[in-house]
């Protein structure tokens, strides 16, 4: 049977297959950030990324909206391995209707639309037959392209337990800061526990450094989680009061304090905390493609600062206060807040506050029976239920 050669269809078919597996090479396989200014990954969760924030935006329900925000990240996950299939059976659709030399039963004409189909079903291996290839060169390209679905299955197979690995690292360390700094954390509050926690000031300062020193190596390896894995950033964690991006702050917020100067405390390892996080917010905010807003809200005002400075004075941490101080916190501020916030806009992040105005109930303390546990008991001694406040302690 007769065949004739397309040029422009071999071309576009090759330029398809060569840029799918160059952006598949990058994401799954290349361990650094790619500063090239188009890449495919990025064209894709670009496109897909704001509409789906658009649509977020219209649910008024924070719940809700959290809980849809968080399909986001899985759903695109699996749409990222569809859109590189589809691709590279298009990319090799192109290329075998190009190079031509094809037969189906029946003898009916060949049209691209039935070299997709062809193209699909040799990608994935199911070898009907009812299209043959008849030239060497289309049984070679054949061969090929069933080769090239085996190693895709191979990177669906690898790549899926490797991303969700880093994310349950990532989140065991985000839940134990629930203890320590509330839910949401805050700074205030993860300084206000510690210094609670022993009233031996060389024991605060040993353990504020084995938790500022587990949180720096939380921050680097989610540096390197965060570049190797973009997909990563949409990935929520399991609360809704709680994000990789909160974490992050909280440390930056607390090292930032304990540099400026509280008494009693060196800040030696904060210093070494600091530098490793805001190296993650900085680059982390370039993954996201996020942008500087130069309009962003003041988190911390005059008065902010005072109430502040007086709960640390109440748990017997003095913070300096004097102009040189607030000008050093105002400068540390500065080189974090920005990348943050921009960060957090983009990805619809809630950020946790320098301190909460009112005392906050920890995720460990809520559970689905405790007002029925507490009805129970109290009808035991005789007493009226109370109705739980969703800011007192249950201890």
């Amino acid at each position: 049977m007769g065949f004739h050669i397309s040029v422009p269809a071999i071309i576009f078919g090759c330029v398809i297959i060569g840029v799918v597996l160059l952006d598949a090479f990058e994401t799954v396989v290349l361990p650094r950030r790619v500063t090239r200014h188009f890449r495919l990954t990025a064209w894709f969760y670009r496109r897909t990324w704001l509409p789906w924030r658009n649509i977020a935006g219209r649910i008024r329900t924070s719940s809700r909206q959290q809980s849809f925000l968080g399909y986001f990240g899985p759903l695109s996950l699996i749409m990222l391995l569809a859109f590189w299939a589809a691709s590279l059976i298009l990319g090799f659709a192109l290329l075998q209707y190009g190079i031509g030399g094809h037969e189906q039963l029946s003898h009916e004409p060949i049209t691209f639309g039935r070299i997709i189909y062809h193209s699909g079903q040799t990608f994935f291996t199911l070898g009907y037959g009812d299209i043959l290839p008849t030239s060497s060169l289309a049984r070679a390209l054949s061969v090929f392209e069933a080769g090239m679905g085996f190693a895709f299955l191979g990177v669906v197979i690898g790549y899926i337990p490797v991303v969700y690995s880093s994310f349950s690292r990532r989140e065991i360390q985000i839940s134990m800061l629930d203890a320590r700094a509330g839910s949401p954390p805050t700074a205030t509050e993860l300084l206000v526990r510690l210094a609670g926690s022993s009233e031996n000031p060389a024991i605060e300062q040993i353990v504020l450094d084995e938790v500022l020193r587990d949180w720096e190596r939380w921050a680097g390896e989610l540096l390197e989680s965060g570049i190797s894995y973009p997909v990563l950033s949409f990935f929520r964690s399991q609360h809704s009061n709680q994000s990789w991006l909160g974490a992050l702050l909280t440390m930056l917020d607390v090292t930032s304090l304990v540099i400026v100067g509280i008494e009693g405390i060196h800040p030696g390892q904060a210093r070494l905390t600091f530098a490793m996080a805001r190296h993650a917010a900085v680059d982390l905010a370039q993954v996201v493609n996020a942008r500087y807003d130069p309009q962003a809200a003041e988190r911390m005002t005059e008065a902010d600062f005072n109430t502040l400075r007086d709960t640390l004075a109440a748990a017997g941490l003095k913070l300096r206060s004097s102009d040189e101080a607030r000008q050093k916190l105002a400068k540390l501020r500065s080189m974090y807040e920005p990348y943050v916030h921009s960060t957090a806009r983009n990805l619809m992040v809630a950020l946790p506050p320098w301190q909460h105005p009112a005392k906050m109930r920890d995720n460990w303390q809520a559970g689905p029976w405790d007002r029925m546990i507490q009805a129970k008991g109290l009808a035991v001694l005789g007493q009226k239920p109370v109705q739980a406040r969703g800011n007192e302690d249950h201890f």
